[in-house]
């Protein structure tokens, strides 16, 4: 089992249930992001109670070993993320695309060879959306091995041993990394809505 389901920044750290989480959460810029994240997460488990979470060697948050769900936070701007699974460690990332100053340079510090070529096959236009593939997708991979930032560069998201996979969905870049087959599709996404906390199929926008 895996689901998808995304929210909003500003509507998940407005939640009344937020609040109730407010002792806990960093202060700070993280603030928001980190409450969003708890509400999103207690939402879709609802109506079990969120189980203890820990953190591992560099900062990934897991549910205590004697449960047997994994899962992981991605947020860019006001949107977030958030992929569970009962199936194994998992990874997400999300990106709004958008224009990045040095972005080419970027991609040539830390793509592979065949990300390279993946880039460089893109028409000219397409080339800023296919780079936050790339990056979203190499981003999920670290994330679901529960490494560091510093390992992107060592990642070739075109490898066939990770299972990954990226969408275009609207005005994001969406990427996961899974312990067993799973495709990313439109269907396959749910939506965080305020009214009654539910959690609904999700449209691009």
């Amino acid at each position: 089992m895996y689901q998808f389901i995304l929210g909003k920044i500003s509507t998940l750290s407005a939640d009344p249930l937020a609040s109730t989480l407010a002792d806990m959460a960093p202060q700070g810029a993280r603030n928001r992001s980190w409450l969003a994240g708890r509400t999103l997460l207690a939402r879709t488990l609802s109506p079990s109670l969120l189980p203890d979470i820990v953190y591992g060697e560099q900062g990934k948050p897991a549910f205590a070993k004697d449960h047997r769900l994994w899962f992981n936070l991605s947020h860019s701007g006001d949107d977030i993320a958030l992929l569970v699974s009962d199936e194994g460690e998992v990874g997400c990332d999300i990106e709004v695309i958008r224009p990045r100053e040095n972005w080419q340079a970027l991609a040539n510090a830390v793509f592979s060879v065949a990300e390279h070529a993946e880039l460089e096959r893109e028409a000219q236009e397409a080339k800023l959306s296919a780079f936050w593939g790339i990056w979203t997708r190499k981003e999920a991979i670290v994330k679901q091995r529960g490494g560091s930032a510093w390992q992107i560069v060592s990642i070739d998201s075109t490898s066939q041993t990770h299972s990954v996979s990226q969408l275009h969905f609207g005005s994001l870049s969406l990427a996961v990394c899974t312990s067993t087959p799973f495709t990313l599709t439109p269907g396959a996404i749910f939506h965080h809505e305020m009214s009654g906390a539910e959690i609904s199929p999700a449209r691009p926008v």
